[in-house]
Formats: structure tokens, C-alpha cells, sequence
């Protein structure tokens, strides 16, 4: 039996062009990534991005286009299943209400489940900046496509 984790993740720029990464940490496991994660059964891609940003970011999302889906194994970080990725750019509704931190792990919060946020510009972003695999691709990718950008 082959088990799949399905993810869903979104890319949400801010008017610098900065990106949005969530740091998190759960059960004493830290770990960088963009705003997203797992489709929940019998959720569509779109929907269940939608409620993840709810969900994290207390923010209501418009899906603009696909980035990326993953291309390439990658096994889970905390279980034995398959990760599939899939990447998209997303605009907010309306102004995102979070508290922006500068540091990375620099929680509010106390208790098992703590997450903060923070703007990244792509120019600076590093695949150090994110912890998994997949996360670690779309930064490639986003600099790539910021370099033709550019030039």
C-alpha cells in the first residue's frame, strides 16, 4: 500500500514583491514554510487552500494561477508517506492582519502549536529559508523567474 500526502501551499506577495513565510514549530519541531498544507478527504485543491489560509492566516485568499507542482520524491518529514506539493499564487481580499515578525521562530505564543510570519524579498531569499524539500525548490524557482524578471 502506497500512502500519498496531498499539500497545498500559497505564494503571497506584498506590494515590496516580498514573499510570505510561515515559521512554525509543533512538539518541539521547528520548521519554515510557505502558508498552506494537507488537502483534507474529499476537499478540492482550491477549497482546501482557501481554508488553510483561514486557518493560518486568518485571511481570505484569491487563487491567481498554478506555480508548481511537485516533480520529484520526496518523503515525508514526519511519517512514511509520499509528499505531493502543489503551489500557487494567491492574493489576499483584503489586508492581511498579522503580526509581521523580522526574525525567524519568534513566537507570541506558548503551548505545543506556535507560528509567526514574516516577509522575505526574493532577492534575498534563500532555499536555507524554508526547511522541506519541495519549499526548497519553488525558492529556486522564484528566483529564477525574479532573475528574468529583472533582466
Amino acid at each position: 500500500m502506497y500512502l500519498f500526502n496531498v499539500r497545498v501551499y500559497g505564494l503571497l506577495f506584498n506590494e515590496e514583491g516580498n514573499v510570505l513565510i510561515s515559521d512554525e514549530e509543533e512538539y518541539g519541531v521547528r520548521f519554515s514554510k510557505f502558508p498552506g498544507g494537507g488537502l483534507e478527504y474529499g476537499e478540492g485543491l482550491i477549497e482546501g487552500l482557501k481554508r488553510e489560509f483561514v486557518e493560518e492566516c486568518e485571511a481570505e485568499v484569491e487563487v491567481v494561477e498554478h506555480f508548481y507542482t511537485t516533480d520529484f520524491f520526496c518523503k515525508s518529514a514526519f511519517n512514511e508517506s509520499q509528499i505531493i506539493s502543489i503551489y500557487y499564487l494567491v492574493v489576499p481580499k483584503n489586508p492581511l492582519r498579522l503580526r509581521f515578525k523580522e526574525a525567524a521562530f519568534d513566537f507570541d505564543t506558548y503551548g505545543d502549536i506556535k507560528q509567526s510570519f514574516r516577509w522575505k524579498s526574493i532577492s534575498e531569499l534563500s532555499p536555507d529559508d524554508v526547511t522541506f524539500p519541495t519549499d526548497q525548490r519553488v525558492v529556486e524557482l522564484l528566483k529564477e523567474k525574479w532573475h528574468k524578471i529583472e533582466n
